[in-house]
């Protein structure tokens, strides 16, 4: 049975993942503490680093974690781009922090499917956050980054951000993911879609297409 853990890193309190399954790890969006998480995890065979969009503290830990752990890198091929421009450099507060980031070993798209350990992650593009934000959808949770929180949904205002096309993320979001599916959130607690269609008001006032 798959064991999932969380850090809180960078300064932004960001949600880093290590899903446990089969004795691999896969990590989702080391934003800082690369090699703080590596050592927390020296037991689990690192094999995926999988980031859910490209903003420093989502991916300024991945450098240190893959040369400590030999991990596949995966990210989006909408977001590779600008990111590795201002992966590790300072942010809109002004702070700098974590290493650039290295070539991702694949650069995944809208329904591409990213496998770990025999669970298959069907990979849902949702730009608006970011340009190549996406969401990473299991088998009864998901990873969605900053897309969606409990209560609340990804900013727009930061550069490269579009509240259109967020939208229309959340709209997919709505068609694609079942009520029952567990969200990890890149923020906060984790919640529910069932419950984020029910509460969310960023949820409940997007129309299906």
């Amino acid at each position: 049975m798959a064991e999932l853990r969380r850090f809180i890193v960078s300064p932004f309190q960001t949600n880093c993942y290590a899903l446990i399954s089969g004795g691999q790890c896969m990590v989702i969006d080391p934003g800082d503490r690369g090699k703080d998480i590596a050592d927390q995890l020296l037991n689990t065979n690192v094999t995926l680093i999988a980031a859910t969009h490209g903003h420093n503290d989502h991916v300024s830990g991945v450098a240190a974690l893959k040369a400590a752990t030999g991990a596949q890198f995966v990210m989006s091929k909408a977001d590779y781009p600008w990111a590795k421009e201002h992966a590790g450099k300072a942010d809109s507060s002004g702070q700098a922090y974590g290493d650039p980031i290295p070539e991702p070993d694949r650069l995944v798209e809208d329904g591409d499917t990213v496998q770990f350990d025999g669970i298959a992650f069907k990979v849902i593009a949702t730009p608006g956050h970011t340009p190549g934000g996406v969401v990473y959808v299991g088998p009864g949770f998901a990873f969605v980054g900053d897309t969606l929180f409990k209560g609340s949904c990804g900013r727009t205002d930061l550069p490269n951000g579009n509240a259109q096309d967020l939208e229309k993320s959340l709209r997919k979001l709505k068609q694609v993911v079942p009520p029952d599916t567990t969200i990890f959130c890149g923020h906060g607690p984790e919640t529910t879609m069932e419950h984020e269609l029910q509460h969310n008001p960023y949820l409940k006032d997007q129309p299906t297409d």
